[in-house]
């Protein structure tokens, strides 16, 4: 029957656990000076060792020919041990055994002496899922032991155990592993089952399994049944539906060109070859995460990156963003990865956040105007100005025909023909009204009246909408009214039309080529009629 490789490859000597130097180092020596505990409290997250090191450490207590502190694994009991045939090392799943009965139970066995072996040994994992009851039944034994008699608590909550069971134990935290530690051990493990495992793709496993090898080697066997020749890092991202770092770099360029088209487009094609959608915001999440603490750390959060894109991207995407938009992007995934636990439609909540990535201008609150503020901050100290909208090209001069040739006037100079600006012909406004109020949502119909608190001002081909207040004005400001206005002016007017809208005493004039004016004016008017040089 096939075994499964964290199983097989389960530390067997304090010599194979992996990136726990400190607390292993600390219970050989505890063993060679015969300095033992009654109690051992080991915490930390998921995969990091605290089991294994229970259970070597319950062989070591027996073990008759320790090895410079670990067990031989040759003498009888260590093969009893291992086997699961010795009656007097116990492992207990508090999960299912945490009633205060069978901690009374437990507590009325564990006095009787050993009959295998010296020290009779009680794991219990996931201690802190014991009731409040089973804690005190457990709390006199633990205190007071009989001299043969050591538990050995495991946890991954420790806020969850009860501080009268904590002063009574040895605590040992289990840190994080390193990506590097995890590699390492990914290799050993490849290299045992003639895995053929690539570089990248190593790297990219150790960095999934989040500090836990345990999900590393899970994933390693996963993908490894799944490759039929060498696993690389493109067979992990079909294997466990990730989008790839060439991917993810591309989506979050588009972001940085405000690009909606593109990265819909590449969120539809991922979405379309079976891609997770939490799996694809979690790896846009984490590059963002990485370029924000670039940009605020250059040097110092080096160490801190999870290395989820090349070198190369990370330096061409730092040039692109500020931090104030990385913080306002890792704030709008973050917010829509929360969301997802009780969402509907997990696909929508994902293209509206890309959308709300790629234009800022959707983001009424605070948290988009500051990132644009930032980008303009930063095109300033740059050098490179916020520019006037330019004006519409006219169209190409035509060459007039030559004078006939009886004309007495001297033929003139071909000069361009320049098309006069439209005329607003009486009745356009109540016209424009009508028609509007037909394709507008209706919280903004109240504010179009011919009268009303929204007038119209013709400018060549800008039409201005002037609001009498702020209220007004951030009510209309939008692109289901400003788009329409502008299709309909165009249709009325016979030419192409621009729409923006303003409160009365902030207009600012359409052809205006001041900069500083311009960066004023920012914010105020709709971001259709707002050029910025890159």
């Amino acid at each position: 029957m096939y075994q499964a490789l964290y199983r097989k490859y389960r530390p067997q000597t304090f010599d194979d656990v992996v990136g726990q130097h400190a607390v292993t180092q600390t219970l050989r020596t505890q063993l060679m000076t015969g300095r033992i505990s009654h109690a051992y409290l080991f915490t930390g997250t998921r995969g990091t060792g605290k089991t294994s090191c229970a259970k070597i450490l319950a062989k070591a207590l027996n073990c008759t020919d320790l090895q410079d502190g670990s067990p031989c694994g040759h003498c009888a009991a260590c093969r009893a041990i291992d086997s699961g045939r010795c009656m007097d090392v116990l492992e207990i799943d508090a999960a299912s055994n945490n009633g205060v009965d069978q901690v009374r139970a437990l507590r009325d066995d564990a006095v009787y002496t050993p009959s295998e072996v010296s020290k009779r040994v009680y794991i219990i994992d996931e201690v802190h899922m014991l009731s409040m009851a089973a804690f005190n039944a457990l709390l006199k034994i633990i205190e007071e032991p009989p001299e043969h008699l050591v538990f050995i608590l495991a946890t991954t909550e420790l806020q969850k155990v009860p501080a009268t069971i904590l002063s009574r134990c040895q605590r040992f935290s289990f840190r994080r592993l390193l990506p590097e530690d995890i590699a390492g051990r990914l290799n050993y493990i490849a290299y045992q089952e003639k895995i053929d495992l690539e570089p990248e793709a190593c790297r990219l496993l150790a960095r999934l399994a989040d500090g836990a090898l345990r999900d590393g080697v899970s994933l390693l066997d996963q993908c490894a049944s799944a490759a039929e020749g060498a696993v690389t890092a493109e067979l992990v991202c079909e294997a466990l539906g990730l989008a790839g770092q060439q991917r993810t770099g591309s989506l979050m360029e588009a972001v940085a060109r405000q690009d909606a088209k593109t990265a819909l487009s590449l969120f539809a094609g991922l979405y379309a070859a079976g891609k997770d959608i939490a799996a694809m915001l979690d790896e846009l999440l984490a590059l963002s995460r990485d370029l924000l603490i670039l940009k605020a750390a250059p040097e110092s959060g080096l160490a801190m990156l999870s290395g989820v894109a090349s070198e190369q991207e990370v330096d061409r995407l730092l040039a692109a963003f500020t931090a104030g938009e990385l913080l306002r992007i890792t704030t709008v995934l973050q917010e829509t990865a929360a969301g997802f636990a009780k969402s509907a439609n997990r696909r929508i909540d994902a293209e509206l956040c890309l959308l709300r990535l790629c234009q800022p201008a959707l983001d009424q609150d605070l948290s988009g105007l500051t990132a644009r503020v930032s980008r303009m901050e930063s095109q300033l100290a740059s050098g490179v100005l916020p520019a006037a909208p330019a004006a519409r090209p006219q169209p190409e001069a035509e060459e007039l025909p030559p004078p006939p040739d009886d004309c007495d006037a001297p033929p003139e100079t071909p000069q361009a023909a320049e098309t006069p600006p439209p005329a607003a012909p009486e009745g356009f406004w109540p016209d424009l009204v009508a028609q509007l109020k037909r394709e507008i949502p209706s919280k903004c119909k109240g504010f179009f009246a011919v009268e009303g608190p929204v007038r119209p001002q013709l400018e060549g081909q800008l039409l201005t909408l002037v609001a009498e207040s702020g209220f007004v004005k951030k009510v209309v400001d939008i692109p289901e009214v400003l788009e329409p206005a502008a299709r309909i002016a165009s249709g009325l007017l016979g030419g192409s039309i621009r729409v923006r809208c303003v409160q009365r005493g902030k207009q600012t004039a359409a052809g205006a080529d001041d900069p500083m004016r311009a960066l004023l004016s920012f914010g105020q008017e709709h971001s259709d009629i707002i050029t910025i040089k890159e």
